[in-house]
């Protein structure tokens, strides 16, 4: 008589055999637009206007971008998974150029320097929490 032995895995695995990826990565974006919304908040507390050309930002468009730009940056890492030999390293540097990127209409907008830092601020933090949430669940593809 034999008897088989299977070793568990500490990866949780989907239905299609990949590691857990999508719950982790709406969770990030839900947490980026909770941080960027909370940083736009303290910094309008703290006296610091949020108007870019006379026009207000609304706190909740904070969010509401912040999780546009989430589910791009997912959709993205979802395809880099799929095709990509090292998705990883791909999704990383693409997002860390991207991010870069969207600082410039920042610098370029008409509004105060602490408007300009407070926005450039939220798109540090967002990128700080979405980016190694969801590269930590993007293996090499063999």
């Amino acid at each position: 008589m034999t008897t088989t032995v299977h070793a568990s895995s500490a990866v949780r695995t989907s239905a299609a055999g990949a590691p857990a990826f999508w719950r982790p990565a709406a969770l990030a974006a839900v947490a980026a637009a909770a941080a960027t919304t909370a940083v736009a908040a303290v910094a309008q507390a703290g006296g610091v206007s949020l108007a870019i050309d006379g026009e207000q930002i609304p706190i909740a468009g904070f969010a509401q971008l912040t999780l546009i730009c989430a589910v791009i940056g997912i959709v993205l890492a979802a395809g880099l998974r799929r095709w990509a030999r090292r998705p990883r390293v791909a999704f990383v540097r693409t997002t860390i150029a991207l991010t870069a990127l969207s600082l410039v209409p920042d610098v370029l907008v008409t509004a105060s320097v602490d408007t300009k830092l407070t926005l450039m601020s939220t798109h540090l933090v967002a990128a700080a929490i979405v980016i190694p949430a969801i590269a930590a669940r993007l293996g090499h593809r063999n």
